[in-house]
């Protein structure tokens, strides 16, 4: 995304694997670059296995620069908690650990406000009362290594991708069909 006249803005979301996070964000419509890496913990430039060992306190996360004249943070939230299980304690699927539980990394006292108004709506009149989604302020993001960026793309018939990101994709493009790039 070309952003020299454009004011990008940062999300900072963990939901699950970020090899799925990334690959869903990469296709929406306003959504320039998707990082894979960690945040939520102490450890400075963790690494994957430390922070797959559960001894960091980070979380696989996602930093999506976007541009809200195209995309709001609250659509990028609807997308977030649709493409998730957010009721689940520290995990998704058969991805178990803290470091897949759902956060929301907020920037700013408005993407604050944001969340806190989807999370109570939805708790509201989708889960009752059951989302687990910690709202936290943003403190640090490390990028992931080399071999975790893109890697849906990099790597669509490998098994993981096929039984587990493909349906991700498929349900983003039935429930978002207006946000998804052609």
């Amino acid at each position: 995304m070309d952003t020299t006249n454009k004011r990008s803005e940062i999300a900072t979301l963990a939901g699950g694997c970020f090899w799925c996070t990334e690959a869903v964000f990469q296709r929406l419509k306003g959504v320039g670059k998707v990082t894979p890496g960690y945040s939520g913990g102490e450890k400075k430039d963790p690494t994957y296995s430390e922070v797959s060992s559960e001894g960091t306190g980070h979380a696989e996360t996602v930093q999506i620069e976007f541009d809200p004249k195209i995309i709001s943070f609250t659509k990028l939230l609807e997308v977030f908690f649709k493409l998730h299980d957010p009721t689940t304690l520290n995990r998704q699927g058969n991805d178990i650990g803290t470091d897949y539980r759902s956060i929301i990394f907020y920037h700013n006292e408005q993407q604050k406000s944001s969340a806190e108004n989807t999370i109570k709506t939805l708790n509201e009149k989708v889960y009752y009362g059951n989302i687990v989604t910690e709202l936290v302020p943003f403190k640090a993001f490390f990028e992931a290594e080399e071999h975790h960026k893109e890697f849906y793309d990099k790597n669509k018939n490998a098994p993981y991708c096929k039984v587990i990101i493909d349906p991700k994709i498929q349900k983003l493009h039935q429930e978002f069909p207006e946000e998804v790039k052609d």
